[in-house]
């Protein structure tokens, strides 16, 4: 898949495919995500390198997760988090309101978390696959 052929009405989130943190917020996403408004796609793989060398990320800034809304924007770090979150609806809305936290402590918080995540959550060997009922959700 090229950048162009990415679904212009979804956004897409860019996780580390063998963080086991990262794959269970991937899961949670697709179980709140009632409006199907999500596509995942593991930072590691083909199209996921196409993408952050498309938006001018640094590859050795990808350890975060990434909310890319094809032709508009795109987010990361607690940001990102941010922004998946409140496309759930219902009490997820209410998370707006730590947008009011300064991103610099945001992103401090989440950058501990990211530094740490293997040795608390585990690694694995290669990127999760996906079920055949998943599959569609993931770009990759």
């Amino acid at each position: 898949m090229e950048i162009a052929d990415l679904p212009k009405d979804k956004k897409i989130i860019l996780f580390d495919g063998v963080c086991n943190l990262c794959n269970s917020s991937v899961q949670y996403v697709i179980k709140h995500d009632k409006k199907d408004v999500f596509r995942f796609v593991p930072l590691q793989s083909e199209l996921g390198l196409k993408i952050i060398s498309h938006l001018g990320i640094d590859t050795r800034n990808t350890d975060s997760i990434i909310l890319y809304e094809p032709g508009k924007a795109y987010y990361y770090k607690s940001e990102a988090v941010l922004n998946i979150v409140k496309d759930f609806g219902g009490i997820y809305t209410w998370s707006s309101i730590l947008s009011i936290i300064p991103k610099f402590i945001s992103n401090a918080v989440y950058d501990y978390v990211a530094r740490n995540r293997y040795q608390w959550y585990g690694k694995q060997e290669s990127c999760m696959i996906p079920t055949p009922e998943l599959k569609a959700k993931f770009l990759a």
